[in-house]
This record gives structure tokens, sequence and C-alpha cells, in this order.
């Protein structure tokens, strides 16, 4: 049976289980809130404890807080940044809309922690919330966690799918095969080219998410309630944001406008936006391959996926895409979550914004699913990826869409007859055009030679035509 201790705060007594770090005010936002039964994410809570860290230091340094206290809780917030005590914070991510329950959990944490290093009591509020808010510190956090997450997770996972596509396309540049428009047969097109058509999607989106941070590293810390500052000290917020850059390894600052950092979120909804264009990004690449994949016999099969798990419980022998399908949920996800976190952004009601926890949950989450499933996708699938190069060339001969190349030489109208017969009679449209033309056997071979349909300026015409 779990044992309680009685604590007291400002409502009056409440039972607190007996070994808990966490104290009063904590465990009332857990019989509060029992809702999902899950907590804030780790990388909120961590970023979390190096705020207070930080922030203990810097009250220290202004002469507002004793040094022997400041040493204490920066030890405790310490523990807490490196995940040591993830288990004491229990409140549900549906909490106050502030984040209120959230930051007491670490005021109390951090100061119970504290009080034990210390050997004497450190106060939650007095000490470690010492010039702070809910208001300010929760719409920080969100920020230095999520920079810290998108810098030191997602961009370099997407930076080795990237590679991985780009090596692909380089060794695949001489794989001539039909492209496909509306799903249906075009002109050729080079495997290298489709690929790297995919690693310059995702070089955008790099450069996408390093368009975002810039806003993020604002902190909301210093505006305290409302963000006029009351209660902390003028230097207080500027020195934080540089010893958290120095503590972080990357650049965060103080808002240029508290009154915006805390009412509004719209940093947020920014970079979730970039995170939804990178899920559609990738949802687009691995739907690609999936459809080139199809098959083995009745499909497109122009590529072959590695063979990772059996396909199904009936069929024996028969694999699927299975890395493909986890990226298209995933981007599911990220998208879903951009729309609670759009919405999030507009619930800012005239001086704080009350959806802070749901943003931060919804925008980490993003983060974590994107960065883990794109080096999945780059291990397990794309570097694994083998070309079909016969069966390409095959489609090559055989499709209508060759007869494009023939429109500088005979017209459009004549092409588009080849082009009918080519389907209706099964036969190659370089079979066909010299029966029914009087172009030589040369000029044919030239204008539909599929590598030079693949290299702008080099087709009859010099490229002209659209």
């Amino acid at each position: 049976m779990t044992e309680y201790r009685i604590e007291q705060d400002s409502m009056g007594e409440m039972k607190v289980p007996a070994s808990a770090l966490y104290g009063p005010q904590t465990q009332r936002a857990v019989e509060n809130f029992p809702i999902s039964g899950e907590p804030m994410p780790a990388e909120f809570l961590h970023a979390l404890g190096l705020l207070k860290q930080v922030c203990a230091r810097v009250n220290a340094g202004l002469g507002l807080l004793d040094p022997a206290i400041a040493g204490a809780i920066e030890q405790a917030a310490g523990e807490v940044s490196t995940g040591k005590w993830d288990a004491e914070f229990p409140v549900d991510v549906f909490q106050t809309g502030s984040g209120t329950s959230t930051n007491m959990n670490a005021n109390e944490v951090i100061a119970h922690r504290a009080g034990q290093i210390l050997g004497r009591r450190v106060h939650p509020n007095d000490h470690v919330n010492l010039g702070q808010s809910s208001n300010d510190v929760i719409p920080a956090v969100l920020h230095v966690s999520a920079v810290l997450e998108i810098e030191r997770r997602l961009i370099p996972a997407l930076e080795h799918l990237r590679v991985t596509l780009a090596e692909k396309a380089q060794a695949w540049d001489g794989i001539i095969k039909t492209g496909r428009t509306h799903l249906m047969d075009a002109t050729p097109i080079r495997l290298g080219q489709e690929f790297g058509g995919y690693a310059s999607q995702v070089e955008h989106g790099i450069a996408r998410l390093g368009a975002v941070l810039p806003d993020l590293r604002e902190l909301a810390l210093g505006g305290t309630a409302v963000g006029t500052g009351l209660n902390t000290h003028p230097e207080f917020a500027g020195r934080v944001a540089a010893e958290l850059s120095k503590a972080g390894g990357t650049e965060f600052r103080e808002a240029a406008n508290h009154f915006e950092a805390q009412a509004s979120q719209d940093a947020a909804t920014w970079a979730s936006g970039a995170l939804n264009t990178v899920a559609a990004s990738l949802m687009k690449i691995a739907n690609d391959i999936r459809l080139m994949n199809s098959g083995p016999r009745c499909g497109l099969g122009e590529i072959t996926l590695p063979a990772a798990q059996p396909g199904s419980s009936i069929m024996p022998g028969k694999v699927n895409p299975v890395f493909c399908e986890s990226v298209i949920q995933v981007g599911a996800q990220v998208m879903g979550n951009h729309v609670a976190v759009t919405v999030g952004t507009q619930w800012g009601q005239l001086d704080l914004n009350t959806m802070l926890p749901l943003i931060a949950r919804n925008l980490l989450e993003s983060i974590r699913l994107l960065s883990s499933v794109a080096r999945v996708f780059a291990d397990k699938a794309i570097a694994g990826l083998v070309a079909n190069e016969e069966t390409c060339r095959g489609y090559v001969e055989i499709s209508p869409g060759m007869a494009t190349a023939l429109n500088p030489l005979i017209g459009y109208d004549r092409a588009a007859g080849i082009a009918k017969r080519a389907f209706a009679e099964r036969r190659p449209v370089r079979e066909l055009a010299g029966e029914l033309t009087d172009l030589t056997a040369e000029q044919i071979e030239q204008a539909l030679d599929p590598r030079r349909q693949t290299e702008p300026g080099l087709g009859p015409g010099g490229g002209a035509g659209g």
C-alpha cells in the first residue's frame, strides 16, 4: 500500500505519496486531470530543468538568491534536465492551459531535491520560481525544447535521408524509365533524376526548418504574469537567455515584445507548418517509392524494396512496402498535430495563450516522429533499394509517350496518331515511325534516343515545345 505524507499549500492540506519528490500542487493536478494518462513530453521536461538551472544561476549572480540555495537548485534542476526524475512528473498534458501545474511540478521536485542536497528547506515559489511566472516559463520552455529538438534530432535525421537519396540519384543517373504524369505514361526520365528530386524536397524542408528557428529563439521569460515583467529583475531575462545559449550550444534571446510572446504562439504555428510541409514531402516520396515497387509481377516493379517481414497472414511469400507505409502514417499524424497546434495558437485570448501544453505536446511529437521515421526510412528502405533496370528499359520502349519526341519532326497530330496506334497494336513507337513517316533511320534513332529525351537541349528541336 502507498504511504503518504501530509503537505500544505495555499489551499490547505494535501496527502502526497511519501516517496515523491513533488508536492501538494502537483498532487492536486494529478487528481484534477485524470484525462489521457500522458505526461508532458520528456524533451519539454528536460528543457524545463535546464531553464530552472540557469534561472538559479542568474538569480545568484544578481544577488537575489543565496549562493548555497542557488547551487543546490542548480544541481537538482540539472538532474531534471538529464531525465533522472522523469517519473516525478505525472501531470497530464491536458491540464491548465498555461501549464502552471507542470511549472509547479518542476518547482516542487527541484525544491524538494535541492532541500535533500542542502540539508534544509528550499521553497518552490520563493526560491526555484524566483523572478518567474508559469505564464512566461512555459512558453519559453516550449521554444527552447523545440529549437533543441529541431537542431539536435530532426535536421540531422533529414540530412541523413537527403544524403541517402542523393547517393541513389547519383548511382541511378544512367537508368532510363518512363515518366508518368496523372499516373499515365509520359516522356522518359532518368531514375536518378526522380531521386534527385526527392533529395531536393528534403533539402528544401531542412531550409524551411532553419527559417523558423530565429522566431523560436525568442523567449517569453522576463514577462512574468502578463508581459510587464512584474517581480523580476530587468536584467534577468537577458542573462538567462545568454546562459541558456551557452548551456544549449545554440542561440536564444529575450523576446523583443513580451506581450506578443505570451499572448500568442505564432512562432510555434509557423514551426508546425514547416513540419507539416516536411511530412507532406516524405509522404509523397514514400508513396512514389511504394508505387514504383508495386508488383512484383503485376505492378510497376521498377525498383525493389528490401524484404523486412512477411506481408500477409494468408498469402504466402507476399512482402509489403512496410517502411513506406510507416512514413505515410507518421505524415498523417503530423498533419493532425498541425491542425491542433493551429487551433491552439488561435486560442490566445487577451494576454495569455491557454493551449500551451497541447501546443508543446503536438509540436514536440511531430519533431520526434519525423526524426525517427526519417532515419528508419533512409536506413531500412532507401539504402537497400534495388533498381530493376531491365524493367525500366522495357517500359520506355513500349510507352506511347515516346512519340512526343517526334513532335518537332512530324507535328503533334501525326505523332498523336502514332502514339494511339502504338498503344492499340502494342507495338513500339520506333517501329511505327519507320513505317508511317519519311524520317530516316538515323533521324528516328536520334529523336527516340531515351537518354537524349531526358537532357534538356539535346532532343530534336533543341528541347522546344511543352
